[in-house]
């Protein structure tokens, strides 16, 4: 049995999210692209690449760490890495399993690696939802509180599964607006996602 290990880059938890301020200019959606219709073709994206950097607080403890997402049908494929590569993971995740590998070469898979992944993150992330959450649309397999922004074709804010999620950004991505900057809460987690580039 591995033992939980050091987090990622642990940092004061302040210090990991203030890594992330500084704003950027939103683009606008494509003229007469309803919010349902944007929704349900975001939904239904099976495929997309994502780069960025993550600040994750957990309670008084925290770590910044970037983070490439291949998302490939079903299953979804993270690697953190700390700073110069240090306490890098890799997450593999389908609808029937999990596995993890750490920078040691060390496998885990099913509830050994769901434990393993929240005692190294502090928390217990909802991968099937967040999915969608970064593309910047609710789990259409659960229900949610949507707040558009002013042209009512994009989220602002978004509340499912118990989670808060603000959608501070937004970007140009090929066709695409998708979110460059989102912040994710619950009870003493807070996690803040940078997406640097999108290959949607």
């Amino acid at each position: 049995m591995l033992s939980s290990g050091p987090r990622l880059a642990a940092v004061p938890a302040i210090a990991a999210l203030a890594a992330f301020g500084g704003c950027r200019t939103l683009p606008t959606p494509a003229p007469g692209a309803s919010w349902e219709a944007r929704r349900g073709e975001l939904q239904a994206r099976t495929h997309f690449e994502l780069r960025g950097r993550v600040a994750v607080a957990a309670g008084s403890e925290g770590f910044n760490a970037s983070l490439r997402w291949i998302q490939d049908g079903a299953r979804a494929q993270l690697t953190l890495a700390g700073p110069l590569g240090a306490a890098s993971a890799q997450v593999t995740a389908t609808p029937e399993d999990l596995e993890l590998t750490t920078s040691r070469g060390d496998r885990l898979s099913g509830e050994a690696a769901r434990t393993q992944l929240a005692a190294r993150l502090g928390f217990d992330p909802p991968l099937s939802s967040l999915r969608y959450w970064v593309l910047g649309v609710p789990d259409p397999q659960a229900p949610a509180t949507e707040t558009l922004d002013a042209g009512q074709q994009r989220l602002s804010a978004l509340v499912q599964e118990g989670w808060q999620i603000g959608y501070d950004g937004y970007a140009s991505a090929g066709a695409e607006v998708l979110p460059a900057r989102l912040t994710l809460h619950r009870d003493a987690v807070r996690v803040r996602l940078l997406v640097d580039t999108w290959q949607p």
